[in-house]
């Protein structure tokens, strides 16, 4: 088969790779379409670890069955489907209990990180077990399909908030997550939201798909600004979607006294904790991860167009042009959202 791989930091080939074999309770997809994530463009560079190479990277993607392990009974050829990036046992306590994310023998697909080794999406085929597959509503097109994983992100992490009907929200950092989460909270029920970024592009498009506002957080006074607009002490919520100090600092200041910050962004592994204000102010921090069952439910809303996500797609590339696209997305200059790449049979 075809496939890109990441043979070096940096260094894409685009050619032949082995065929993925399938077990009795695995399935082998034809890939019609794999998103490029951001945690791929920080594994390209050997920064986040865990795309050591060789690896073929991807894992937010759908496409369709080509062939079925012996013992796999629900799934057929032709079926489309999209699939949970994240492979699980389905046996342990925290599996059992709905959380999936947290399983001990989580492996993501398309990562390799010195612990296990999982080829990924940006190829013709890639093979699955069956209990991670989910199908494709009707009508949805495999680009809108590749979504799924990001969309699940967004979902997952409101609900670890659980917003309240009429809850003001703040959303720092409106990259393709943020702009998820900002529909999202929505969705969820939220009265105003309010974007927070450094990209006017990205704020007036925050605001396009729903945001009340949007604050530039260059601004001197950003911080006054938030708190103005949420009146009072501050948001109900506030959604940090980046992962550095300055930004989990914004977050936990512009939320009321007994309000919720989720912590969704983790662009850094250690960060600069505003601990006293989190302690005096009894301010609830909320850790959120991947995602655990909100896979269907966020191919849904994008079929229903509850969230949409045409107007975060930057591009549809064949496969072969990836290493390209990987670049300029790797440099940033351009505000590319999110690029799409399709095998050249898809």
């Amino acid at each position: 088969m075809k496939a890109l791989t990441l043979t070096a930091y940096h260094e894409f080939t685009y050619g032949e790779a082995p065929e993925p074999e399938i077990g009795p309770h695995d399935v082998l997809v034809a890939v019609k379409a794999c998103g490029i994530c951001g945690s791929d463009i920080h594994g390209m560079d050997g920064s986040s670890g865990r795309r050591i190479p060789p690896i073929i990277m991807g894992h937010e993607a759908c496409g369709v069955i080509v062939k079925a392990g012996e013992a796999v009974s629900k799934w057929h050829p032709e079926d489309k489907v999209a699939f949970d990036s994240m492979l699980y046992c389905g046996t342990c306590p925290d599996c059992l209990a709905g959380r999936t994310n947290l399983c001990p023998e989580r492996r993501v697909i398309g990562v390799s990180c010195g612990d296990y080794r999982r080829h990924g999406a940006f190829a013709e085929f890639v093979a699955l077990p069956e209990h991670v597959l989910i199908p494709l509503p009707e009508g949805l097109s495999y680009e809108e399909g590749a979504f799924g994983e990001p969309v699940a992100v967004a979902l997952h992490a409101v609900a670890r908030v659980a917003p309240s009907p009429g809850d003001t929200a703040v959303v720092v950092g409106a990259g393709l997550i943020g702009l998820l989460v900002v529909q999202a909270l929505k969705r969820a029920g939220c009265a105003r939201v309010l974007a927070v970024d450094l990209d006017e592009g990205r704020l007036a498009l925050a605001q396009e798909l729903g945001a009340d506002g949007g604050v530039n957080s260059r601004a001197e006074d950003a911080l006054a600004q938030i708190r103005a607009w949420a009146g009072g002490d501050g948001a109900d919520i506030a959604m940090e979607v980046v992962g550095i100090s300055p930004t989990i600092q914004l977050a936990v200041r512009s939320v009321r006294k007994g309000g919720k910050v989720g912590a969704v962004g983790n662009l850094k592994a250690m960060v600069d904790f505003p601990l006293q204000e989190i302690v005096t102010r009894e301010i609830a921090v909320i850790g959120t991860c991947a995602s655990a069952g909100e896979y269907e439910e966020a191919l849904h809303a994008v079929a229903e167009g509850s969230i949409r996500v045409r107007p975060l797609m930057s591009a549809v590339a064949g496969l072969s042009e990836g290493g390209e696209w990987f670049r300029r997305l790797y440099q940033n200059d351009e505000g590319l959202m999110k690029v799409v790449l399709r095998p050249e049979n898809a």
